[in-house]
Parts: C-alpha cells; structure tokens; sequence
C-alpha cells in the first residue's frame, strides 16, 4: 500500500519541479494542489478528509497547516542552493534591496549574506499581519526590490515594488519527499503498536471515546451502540466529575430506554489533559419489573437547610448513611422524603446506582435477581404491601452485606416486621410550618425554575409576600407551595410578586388541596380546616368561630391542643 502524500503549493512555479520528482519517489501516492496561507489551509483540510497520511508545504503556509490539521505537516526548508540562487539573481539587478519573511526563510538568508558580503538587509516577521506595514516602511526607506515568500511578492508588487520570489528548487523537494516516507515508516511501526494495544482495549471494552482537553472527541470505537450516545448535558456532567476528582468517574444515563454504564478516567500527558470513557449496556432487567426504577439525573434544587430542625435531621441521616444503618424516613406526603434520599445519595456516590422499589407494584420474587454489587442506594416505598416478611428482612441484610445504602419512606411509619439482627432508625420528618426559615429559599428557587421553564416574568417575591407564605398552612407541604409558586408565577405581570397576587391567586385556585381532609388524625384535620378559615378571614377569630359555629374559646383551645 503506498504512502500518500499531498503537497500543498504555495505558488504555481513549484509544479513542474514536484512533476518531475513524482517518477522518482515509486512507493509514494503523490499527488497536490494550489493554495497559500489560509488557502492553503482550505486545501490541507481537504487532503486530511481524504486520507492523506502526511502533508508538505514551506514557511508560514505550513505553520497554519500544522495548527488547523491532526496529520502530520512537514515544513519543506530551503536549501543552502535555494538560497544562494535566489540572493544571487537579486543582487544581479544591482536594486537597493530587502529581504522579508519568516524565520525559516531569513535566518538561513542572513548566513549566506554574511558569508558572500551581499549588499541585502534582512527583515523577520513573525505574522502576516507585518508584511505591509513592514514594507510600506522600506519603501519610505528607498527600497525598490522585496525578495521573500509568496505573500512577500504580492504585497511588494500591490505597492510598486519589485517583488522576487524565493523558489524551492528540485533538492528541496526531494529532501521533503525522503523526510515524509522516513516519518511514515516511523509512523508505521507506532501505528502498529497503538492498533495491538487498541484491540486488547476494545476485546473487554466494546464502546470507548477519548476526549481532548477542548472537549473534542478525538477517537471513537463502538460496537453494539452505532455512536456516540451522550449528550452534551451528559459529558459535561462526566468532564465536571473527572476534574473534581482528577482520576475516575461512574455514571449512569438511560439511552434509548435502557440503562448505560459510563465509565470516564482523566489521564495526563505533558501538560494536555485526556478523557478515557468507556461505556457498556446494563443487560439488568430493571426496565422489565414493574415497581422498579433506577434515578440517573442530577439533582439541581438545593437542599433548603436554613433552620435548625432540617440542619440536625440532615447531619443524622448522613452519620447513619456513611455507618451504612437503615435508615426509615417518615413525615407526610411533600416532606421531601424521596428528595433527601436522593441528595445524600448523590453527595456520597461511588458511582453506584440509586434504585427505587415500590411494593405496591413490585413483585418480592424479583428481589433475589437485582444486581447489588451494582447498586449504592435503594429506596423503599410501600412497604406496608410487603406480605413476606422473612424474606424482605433477608434481602435488607443482603443489601447491607453489600454496602447497599437503605431508605425506608413511610407517610404513617409501617415497616415489616424485621428479623433479629436488623435494626432501623426513624427519622420523623418536619412538616413545612415546622421549617418556616426554608420557605424563602424554597420559594425563590420555584420562582427561578419557572421563570427559566415558562418565562414568567416574576422574579423577585416582596417580604410581605414572603411573610404570607411563612405563615400559611400547606397540607402537601412542599408540593403545595410549588404548585402555588407556579400558579402565582403564571399569574404574575410584574417583576416583584406582592402579596395581593398570592391571596388573589389562592381565591381563584382553591388553594389548599381537598386533601387536607384526607390526612392525619380527626384532631389534626379539625386543627387544618380552622387555620384555613382563619386565612379566609385574615386571621379574625370572631368571623372565623363565626363561620365554624363554634364561640372564640372553643377555636383558641383547638389550635392549642
């Protein structure tokens, strides 16, 4: 198989001397086009997309080469009889005269000129940029001949000077052509190498994808996934990991309804930083048991941890978390039972997946077959549907056997009975009026969420709007005070939400929920629907005792019970 090589020619003089030197070079594929600078680049990238192995060109044509290409760029340097052609005719012509260019040019020219005392001066730039200015100067100086590179005579020539181009003669060519077939053979036999070390690679690793340090994928392999299945969304979330922890990474995503291990590793090469990500199919059957889901998004609410009580119960569940205790959460429902779970899991996360089973659809048979080694934490629900209970206690002590994280979440505190050994620690969750000093931070980030979700224009909430929501009751607790959030955020025509807007907005929604009636005991529901009215009648206890038909005493003493 030949070689193939493309030169890029930066000015029309050059092809007759490379057609000559074809013939000679049989083992190479050569072939070339016409193009200076970004021209040339134009054409280089061509090249590369139809598999050229190495490219040449000269001067500053290659140097932008090399920068916008992966192949290989080999400069085709002037020769000492190039040099010494060219520096010769000019000075023939007996014209005050300069010579411009980069360095690869004027540094080899310098040498000459010292050697032969010519009557030449020598100018270095290091941009195209230069070269007008750069001229426009030695014009004013009395210059009347620029010899240089290609750029060199077309700028001369635009400002009535005379431009001589110095040409690569047939040794120059020749050389270049032997340096690209020596580098190819070198290339080979790294090649080979990277490809033995590649399929021992991808025999245990079907679909890997290495990234550069800007991000861009720089090789692929995948075999039972037909490409790149992340998402920008997802490869920022596994490049944010690997550069927090500066070595290794598990995530799980769901492509294409099924779940897909990704596994990143960060590597380091002289000062350039490296992804490695190697991604498989989890053949698990998650996706096939009813009751049974796996959380792979992030979490992006905050945790709301300004009071006191939500600060104590979080430092608990995170002692009882690491010391891998079972942990039961109970609190009614909008608590942020299933949302804590998922915050701790996510703090503490070794890469491990976060699972939920509901009992009231789970069927307990499948328990034996859920892959823990792969599994970090599980959520629990339902418990209350669980019929045998030997056996939920022995896949509870299986999962701690394998440093499987366990949430019980319960809204009336039921749990099997457990076998002996197997302990449990309750954790009784506060209701929202509990942890009024959340509310604020609870309530402007639902306002941010829909401002970005909907375009509301809200995005401040006034104190005294924020006074009315610390002290009204929410019988969903969290869930009720989103849901409000989102129904005044929809409502709202001004940037700041008064107050006013919210109790319009509780009016026309009926805002609490017709729940309220359906949770906790007879007391508890009694104390819901007077905190209600009061709110109805702006907290006037005479038109509230009214309203319920009973005297103020009677009301007083029932919010105190």
């Amino acid at each position: 198989m030949k070689i193939k090589i493309h030169i890029v020619v930066p000015y029309e003089a050059m092809i007759p001397v490379i057609q000559e030197c074809i013939p000679l070079f049989p083992k190479l594929d050569i072939s070339y086009s016409q193009g200076d600078l970004e021209e040339g680049v134009k054409k280089a990238i061509e090249a590369e997309r139809n598999g050229i192995d190495i490219l040449i060109s000269r001067g500053g044509t290659a140097q932008l080469m090399k920068k916008n290409v992966r192949i290989p760029v080999l400069d085709m340097h002037l020769s000492g009889y190039d040099m010494i052609r060219s520096l010769s005719l000019a000075t023939n012509l007996e014209k005050k005269t300069a010579i411009v260019g980069f360095s690869n040019i004027t540094s080899g020219a310098q040498a000459i000129i010292d050697l032969l005392e010519l009557p030449l001066q020598v100018f270095t730039i290091s941009d195209q940029q230069e070269v007008a200015p750069l001229i426009l100067e030695l014009q004013k100086a009395g210059y009347e001949q620029i010899v240089g590179d290609v750029i060199t005579l077309r700028t001369s020539i635009v400002y009535g000077l005379k431009g001589f181009l110095i040409q690569s003669g047939k040794e120059s060519i020749m050389a270049s052509l032997e340096d690209a077939e020596n580098l190819f053979r070198y290339m080979k036999e790294k090649n080979n190498l990277v490809k033995v070390l590649e399929q021992f690679i991808v025999k245990d690793n079907q679909n890997i994808m290495v990234i550069d340090g800007q991000n861009k994928i720089i090789y692929e392999h995948w075999e039972d996934i037909p490409s790149n299945p992340l998402t920008e969304e997802h490869l920022y979330i596994v490049n944010t990991n690997l550069e927090m922890n500066q070595d290794k990474t598990i995530k799980n995503f769901i492509y294409n309804d099924q779940m897909l291990n990704v596994i990143g590793h960060c590597i380091q090469l002289d000062e350039q930083s490296y992804k490695f990500i190697v991604m498989e199919k989890n053949t698990s059957p998650f996706n096939e048991q009813q009751g049974l889901s796996i959380e792979t998004e992030a979490l992006s609410e905050p945790i709301a941890d300004t009071s006191d009580a939500i600060k104590k119960i979080l430092k608990h569940i995170e002692t009882l978390y690491r010391s891998n205790q079972i942990i039961l959460l109970e609190g009614k429902k909008g608590t942020s039972k299933a949302f804590i779970a998922h915050h701790i899991h996510q703090k503490y996360t070794t890469g491990g997946l976060l699972v939920t089973i509901n009992f009231k659809e789970f069927e307990l048979e499948y328990l034996d077959s859920l892959p823990l080694q792969r599994i970090q934490t599980i959520k629990l629900l339902n418990t209350e549907f669980v019929k045998d209970q030997d056996r939920f206690s022995l896949f509870l002590k299986e999962c701690q056997k394998h440093q499987v994280r366990l949430f019980i979440l319960s809204e009336n505190g039921f749990v099997p009975e457990l076998i002996p050994g197997l302990k449990l620690t309750k954790i009784i969750m506060p209701n929202l009026l509990e942890r009024t000093e959340d509310i604020r931070t609870l309530a402007q980030y639902f306002l941010g969420y829909y401002n970005q979700k909907y375009g509301t224009t809200a995005v401040k909430i006034s104190n005294e709007a924020f006074q009315f929501l610390e002290n009204y009751t929410y019988p969903n607790q969290i869930d009720d005070l989103k849901n409000l959030i989102k129904q005044v955020a929809l409502n709202s025509k001004e940037y700041v939400i008064q107050k006013e807007t919210i109790e319009k907005t509780i009016t026309n929604e009926q805002f609490p929920s017709i729940e309220i009636f359906q949770k906790g005991t007879l007391k508890d529901m009694e104390k819901e629907i007077i905190k209600l009215v009061l709110k109805e009648e702006n907290n006037n206890q005479t038109k509230a005792a009214e309203r319920l038909g009973i005297n103020r005493a009677t009301l007083w003493r029932k919010l105190k019970d």
